[in-house]
């Protein structure tokens, strides 16, 4: 059946509103699905008092001064911030102001409920649910945080 302009238009007409309903409902279970997500991230990191060692999922941010220095470049920054996400037993540290992040860190308790990072070219972080105190060196360069929650 060959289908001339006028019936096409018609056709068309017809299912196009079955179709465009179709999509603006998947739009909508994509922006519910990321409020939600959005929404228990955002429980998850704002409670100041969750000590990162004691859950496997952790995200929080710890401000003050961080630096990185390597052979080519020096970056300070006296207002820096430093976001922390745990998964399972490795951590990240996810710096701002232009410095490489840490990842795959992983920790030993030490007495006080303090955490010390522990592995080859990862170790001098200490972490607790209010402070981070950092200085690492590498074969990437030297890495300092005096943060705090």
């Amino acid at each position: 059946m060959i289908l001339s302009g006028r019936s096409f238009g018609i056709a068309f007409a017809f299912f196009y509103p079955v179709k465009q309903k179709e999509i603006v409902m998947k739009n909508a279970v994509k922006v519910i699905g990321a409020l939600v997500i959005v929404s228990l991230m955002f429980v998850v990191s704002c409670d100041k008092d969750t000590d990162p060692a004691e859950t496997d999922l952790f995200v929080g941010t710890y401000e003050g001064t961080i630096s990185f220095n390597n052979d080519e470049e020096t970056i300070v920054d006296e207002d820096g911030r430093v976001t922390v996400t745990k998964v399972g037993d490795s951590y990240s540290f996810i710096f701002g102001s232009g410095i490489p992040d840490l990842t795959g860190v992983r920790f030993e308790r030490d007495d006080d409920n303090t955490y010390v990072s522990i592995g080859e070219g990862l170790t001098g972080i200490r972490i607790t649910a209010n402070s981070l105190d950092m200085l690492v060196t590498n074969d990437r360069g030297t890495w300092t945080a005096d943060c705090s929650r």
